[in-house]
């Protein structure tokens, strides 16, 4: 029984240790600094996600990393013309890639009030079973040979931001997918404590670093689809993922998906000029409505 409870007292001890671990460094990355209580929102940190030889999501006409730039500079240029109390950066304004922890460092140097991320969503493909030929059996019936064959999803639509948070194991594609661009860094493994970006597991673990704002950020994401709804796009709402890119700010963040680039018409949608303007649009009046909120 001793035994079992010494155990039992190094099992406790271990977790409240790991425990430790894994949420001390958010403290550190995010730097010092936090908003008081009653604050006005004075600096924006806007990111067009990817660049360079991380194109992000491929379409029929386009690559998601020169998407994300063109809304980015264009958002943070609405900004600035409809806030006149507000300065904005870029992580980026040009076909160049950020690491992901220098993108949330970038932000938390500059004391940024929001984060905000910009990206195009993709679907995977489709993996369907079909028939290659026939053949004949003994009986000289015919029968079917199949094979696999991969689709692309081209039906799947509409807007969804998130935030950096737990979300469901089994919804963990969108984290995935974003987070694979940790693999183009060099030490990516010494930059992210071992995180590896392909392992649903340490997702979840990556997923335990503690964010405080996070009910800021939620309150700004549903902002940003309540906008996007009112220009009757698809709203597939605000989620939690435990997205790298998001997890070390020391600020409400956001990564808002601003449509399906593996969907033909909502590609050609983000492509134009108009798509793109109302896109702007919507995120705008979102941080204004949240602006608001916060200051009054």
């Amino acid at each position: 029984m001793l035994y079992l409870k010494i155990n039992s007292y190094r099992i406790t001890f271990s977790v409240l240790l790991l425990s430790l671990i894994i949420l001390l460094p958010t403290s550190i990355w995010a730097g010092k600094y936090n908003h008081p209580p009653q604050y006005r929102i004075r600096t924006i940190v806007i990111d067009a996600g990817h660049g360079d030889n991380d194109i992000g999501a491929r379409g029929r006409i386009s690559v998601e990393k020169n998407l994300n730039l063109q809304i980015a500079l264009k958002l943070g240029k609405a900004i600035e013309a409809e806030l006149k109390d507000v300065k904005v950066y870029y992580t980026r304004t040009t076909d160049v890639l950020i690491d992901l922890y220098k993108r949330a460092e970038f932000a938390n140097q500059k004391k940024a009030d929001i984060y905000i991320s910009v990206h195009c969503n993709s679907m995977p493909n489709i993996t369907r079973r079909v028939v290659s030929r026939y053949k004949r059996n003994r009986k000289g019936k015919r029968t079917p040979v199949y094979k696999t064959t991969r689709m692309p999803n081209t039906t799947t639509s509409g807007t969804e931001t998130f935030v950096s948070g737990y979300g469901r194991t089994g919804e963990q594609d969108v984290a995935i997918r974003e987070n694979a661009s940790i693999l183009l860094e060099e030490n990516y493994k010494n930059n992210y404590d071992g995180f590896d970006p392909n392992d649903p597991e340490s997702v979840i673990v990556f997923s335990l670093m503690k964010n405080q704002f996070r009910e800021q950020s939620i309150k700004l994401a549903a902002a940003v689809q309540h906008e996007y709804a009112k220009s009757h796009r698809e709203d597939r709402g605000v989620k939690e993922q435990s997205l790298a890119v998001l997890a070390r700010t020391g600020m409400p963040a956001i990564l808002t998906e601003v449509g399906f680039i593996s969907n033909p018409e909502e590609e050609i949608y983000l492509n134009s000029e108009n798509g793109q303007q109302e896109i702007v649009n919507n995120i705008v009046n979102a941080v204004k409505s949240y602006k608001r909120q916060i200051e009054n």
